[in-house]
């Protein structure tokens, strides 16, 4: 085995981790996003040639980015980080650094850490869900990442929401350019967007959920439809992969509506109606992401 080294790039910060042969970390570091696909590709680089120099240039590189690479063009796509969309990616990352790369998106890295020796340890079949600002996802079965013959398994945020109620309706536009989406719905943003539908007013996610922790009643109504439509995202996928086990990361993971007070809502809008389900928190937390990058040769 060699040395692994992991980047996770984010909206706002890129993570880097040096593995060593046997897991342990040698290298951790952070460093702002920069605006411009040239910025990023050379913060990446410069932090992949750093971490490779203490690994005395023997080590794999794995890297984690929102959106996905095309099979038929080689060019990445779909990202909420618009500079890098339309771009041979992973090419250029490989230019520069100087070796090749796996390049990866990123939610599926989270699901790969998650599986192997996170929450989903010991399950055959992992669907994650990672819930923050977005809906991201992946899945992992028999400890291998499922991307696809197109490299869009696992979109669970880009799946229509299930059984919408009229109050859900006409469906709302999504930044792919279609409608009804489940992260418009599921998401710290559609937490936020759907109290201020209910309501008039203009709150953050945090600021919904601290109201609700104290029976306001219109933020504990909100956080309620949050739980309810994830609990039908989830039974959807329950109806077309029944997975061993869900996995849940992201920002809103730390609540228990979204984690241990799902399963039974999710049975409720299972085929059967008396699914049984179940639901983990990661374990590994945020660093899920630039871990399963690291661990994309394995």
């Amino acid at each position: 085995m060699r040395k692994r080294i992991g980047i996770d790039l984010g909206g706002t910060k890129i993570d880097c981790v040096l593995l060593s042969e046997t897991g342990e970390t040698l290298l951790s570091a952070r460093t702002a996003t920069p605006s411009s696909y040239d910025g990023i590709v050379a913060e990446i680089a410069r932090w992949a040639r750093a971490a490779l120099k203490q690994a005395g240039n023997q080590a794999t590189i794995g890297i984690g980015s929102p959106g996905s690479q095309s099979p038929r063009t080689g060019f990445w796509r779909n990202s909420n980080i618009v500079a890098c969309n339309g771009k041979p990616f992973a090419a250029d990352l490989a230019r520069a650094i100087g070796q090749p790369v796996k390049l990866e998106n990123d939610a599926n890295c989270f699901a790969l850490s998650e599986a192997l020796d996170g929450a989903g340890k010991g399950f055959d079949t992992v669907a994650f869900f990672t819930v923050g600002t977005a809906l991201g996802g992946g899945l992992v079965i028999n400890g291998r990442l499922h991307v696809g013959a197109n490299a869009e398994a696992a979109e669970f945020g880009h799946t229509g929401l299930p059984w919408p109620t009229d109050e859900e309706w006409p469906p709302l536009p999504c930044f792919c350019g279609k409608r009804g989406c489940a992260e418009q719905y599921v998401s710290g943003t559609g937490l936020a967007r759907d109290y201020t539908r209910a309501t008039g007013s203009t709150l953050s996610g945090k600021e919904i959920v601290a109201r609700a922790r104290k029976c306001e009643t219109e933020a504990a109504a909100a956080l309620a439809r949050l739980q309810d439509r994830f609990a039908r995202v989830a039974a959807n996928i329950v109806s077309v992969i029944d997975p061993d086990v869900f996995v849940i990361g992201g920002g809103l993971s730390t609540l228990p509506e979204l984690v241990e007070e799902l399963p039974p809502l999710i049975a409720r809008y299972s085929f059967s109606g008396a699914a049984q389900v179940k639901v983990l928190r990661a374990a590994h937390g945020e660093t899920s992401g630039v871990l399963g990058a690291a661990r994309l040769w394995d």
